[in-house]
């Protein structure tokens, strides 16, 4: 069992930003009728989202305007952040490295170390996981988490099964070395038997991108795509989705020694309403205790559970000390929940780009 418990590095700060451009399903074209849509918001629980649209926005936009504000906000000097992990499925190219990039446009010091991580919905919890083990030796003092995708230029608004559902957005989370905390408890998994569930087909090595690649084909009334767009299996991504986050919640519990009840926020991917709500369930956890910002912002894969504390428990965290357990569960397959203490961090308010 993937286990971890990373010693001596806590959270300092957190902050989100999305595209000014919101887009509202009640009125969305993709849905044959209002019916439709009502019943969609209501089984999703997506009611709008920030989309990047035709701006030129990329993720890493989004990542360091939230950075930046995140840093002055702390008033740390840029040069003492040595550590730079960006977790991303929208890189700006397929290489070089785009952490490398934020690494300049930053203006941190040419000594930090740089790495990307492509991974998902479960992205935010796998960077913390590795940033937090770099730090943990001491070497690196402060350190910057940047998670957030724009997936939404990965969607065919024709197809209904995922456009409607993927909102974009961008987060910074920073840390810092002080040798004497509790840190983080994790447990992690990965079922790659599972990745064709989720994935674009074309453009990547496996796949050349071809002529071929930009043929829309209609799978099912209301998915139509090209090779070039996000294929979502509805029903294997659900049955994922209501069985592992759950078992893993349970074996980071076990793992950290702590109860249900010491939990003062569980904060799961927003993935959708209906899916967070049976985990919920089958947790028996009292729902004050589950914020959820998928009705303003949607699903934003790895940007999906700051951008939940940011939003939904800014004044919380800004205030006194809170247990919080945070899971992440989608792309890979792959999941991971971990548990931490909040004491009084810095916390932006979300801004727009």
């Amino acid at each position: 069992m993937a286990l971890q418990h990373i010693t001596g590095v806590s959270i300092k700060g957190m902050s989100a930003c999305v595209p000014k451009k919101i887009v509202s399903n009640a009125d969305s074209p993709i849905f044959p009728s209002k019916a439709d849509a009502e019943r969609f918001i209501e089984n999703t629980g997506v009611i709008q989202r920030h989309i990047v649209a035709d701006s030129g926005i990329c993720t890493s936009d989004l990542c360091v305007e939230a950075a930046e504000r995140l840093i002055q906000q702390l008033a740390w000097a840029k040069e003492e952040i040595t550590c730079l992990i960006f977790v991303s499925q929208t890189p700006d190219y397929i290489f070089p490295a785009t952490s490398c990039i934020i690494q300049n446009r930053l203006g941190l010091s040419k000594d930090c170390f740089a790495l990307d991580i492509s991974l998902g919905c479960s992205g935010w919890i796998y960077g913390l996981s590795v940033i937090g083990s770099l730090m943990s030796s001491g070497h690196f003092k402060k350190g910057l988490l940047l998670a957030g995708d724009t997936t939404s230029v990965t969607k065919n608004f024709k197809d209904k099964s995922t456009y409607p559902l993927f909102g974009d957005a961008g987060t910074a989370t920073v840390l810092e070395y002080n040798g004497n905390t509790d840190g983080f408890f994790f447990h992690t998994g990965t079922d790659g038997a599972g990745h064709e569930a989720i994935m674009i087909k074309d453009g990547g090595f496996r796949n050349f991108f071809s002529e071929g690649s930009l043929v829309e084909r209609e799978y099912e009334g209301g998915i139509i795509r090209n090779n070039l767009q996000s294929i979502l299996e509805g029903a294997p991504v659900f049955t994922f989705g209501i069985t592992r986050p759950p078992k893993s919640v349970l074996a980071v519990l076990e793992f950290a020694g702590v109860s249900k009840d010491s939990i003062d926020f569980f904060i799961f991917h927003q993935a959708n309403k209906m899916m967070n709500e049976k985990i919920s369930n089958k947790l028996k956890i009292a729902p004050e205790k589950v914020p959820h910002s998928l009705q303003e912002f949607g699903n934003t894969s790895s940007a999906s559970i700051p951008l939940t504390i940011v939003s939904q428990l800014k004044d919380v965290v800004s205030s006194g000390e809170h247990k919080m357990l945070a899971c992440g569960f989608g792309v890979g397959l792959s999941w991971g929940s971990v548990i931490f203490n909040i004491d009084s961090i810095a916390c932006t308010e979300v801004f727009e780009l």
